[in-house]
């Protein structure tokens, strides 16, 4: 049997194949109103068609946990009960088609208000329905990026229970697996690099400080998360930067660090908090930092980053260099790729029944 369709259990969840689809913002809903943040019609069907299409595992979009801690004014949230209501209908279809829903719970920190990548992802202000962006130390991502407001202790420990509340929506809302954004240069990251943290109190300087926010974050979520649902964590494994950067060698210490605390899964990807950095993308380019925490720690990994064939996506497995795949791009070109892979690699995966006659 094909190893990338062997079912794949953490905690009482069972994830029907190894087929995962990563987050991947919308930037489309509503920006103000009754309605901010909040799933419609084109959610709905984007979710619904990777499902129909046999992923196993679909992560919703970065949803921000606060306002202010969505990337640009068109992402999701789940502050409200509004949202959660709307979440329902997407988490419910997702559960019919066999797929496990799965929620990313985000706070954008400097990389906050901005507008949609397709209008050139600048930084917005309140006449473009943005907002004042915080972070772990008043440093801007990059030029033309406004200096964001450097958090207080009150203020970190504001955004933690933000953080644990909207655990409890998503639980609420029929979510699976919650996943916790520490990557890409937001919040969480910025605090874990020193390259972006600054601080010379309690959550800046040495390791065990720059970590504190992350791992006060996994314990309050873990709090309200119950016990037989999986809790994943999202991490750049690195910043790609030749010195003053989060390392590789950082994330496989934090790794033994996040099982201790309760999380089931670190889902690797790379970069994004400092921009203008060589990044050498190319097919798999990301693999081998999931395949060294699998290798170095006992803490199951996805992996993602320019897997896009069948036969390559089943060698990561079948070499144990992770235990699941996340498939970005390839499945908003292909919303049923994981069905295309199984007939490729002789694999079982649900199809629905209206499409019966496609087998």
């Amino acid at each position: 049997m094909s190893a990338l369709f062997e079912p794949y259990a953490l905690r009482e969840v069972t994830i029907p194949n190894r087929v995962w689809m990563p987050p991947m913002c919308q930037y489309s809903a509503a920006p103000e109103g009754p309605d901010t943040g909040t799933p419609n019609d084109w959610h709905f069907a984007h979710y619904a068609a990777r499902a129909a299409g046999g992923t196993g595992l679909i992560v919703v979009e970065a949803t921000g946990v606060s306002p202010e801690g969505r990337i640009s004014p068109w992402d999701l949230g789940i502050w409200n009960d509004t949202q959660v209501q709307a979440f329902r209908r997407i988490t419910r279809f997702l559960v019919s088609q066999g797929t496990v829903p799965a929620i990313q719970l985000a706070h954008a920190g400097r990389k906050a208000s901005t507008d949609r990548p397709w209008k050139g992802g600048a930084p917005v202000g309140p006449d473009s329905y943005g907002w004042q962006p915080v972070a772990p130390s008043a440093i801007p991502f990059a030029d033309g990026h406004p200096v964001p407001t450097e958090l207080t202790v009150d203020g970190i420990r504001e955004v933690v229970g933000q953080f644990a509340d909207a655990a409890r929506r998503a639980l609420d809302a029929g979510f699976e697996i919650a996943e916790i954004h520490g990557a890409h240069g937001y919040l969480i990251n910025e605090f874990l690099s020193p390259y972006s943290n600054h601080r010379t109190d309690e959550y800046g300087g040495s390791y065990e400080n720059r970590t504190r926010f992350a791992l006060q974050v996994v314990d309050a979520v873990r709090a309200v998360w119950p016990q037989d649902k999986p809790l994943f964590f999202r991490i750049s494994a690195t910043d790609w930067l030749a010195e003053d950067g989060w390392t590789a060698d950082d994330t496989v210490r934090f790794a033994a660090d996040l099982k201790a605390h309760g999380v089931d899964l670190l889902d690797v990807s790379t970069g994004g908090n400092a921009s203008g950095v060589h990044i050498p993308v190319g097919p798999g380019y990301q693999v081998p930092f999931a395949a060294r925490v699998k290798a170095e720690t006992s803490l199951p990994v996805a992996a993602v980053g320019l897997i896009t064939d069948a036969e390559q996506a089943e060698k990561i497995i079948a070499n144990d260099e992770a235990d699941a795949v996340l498939l970005g791009r390839e499945l908003l070109r292909n919303p049923s790729w994981a069905r295309h892979a199984a007939r490729e690699l002789g694999g079982d995966v649900h199809v629905p029944d209206q499409y019966h006659r496609s087998v």
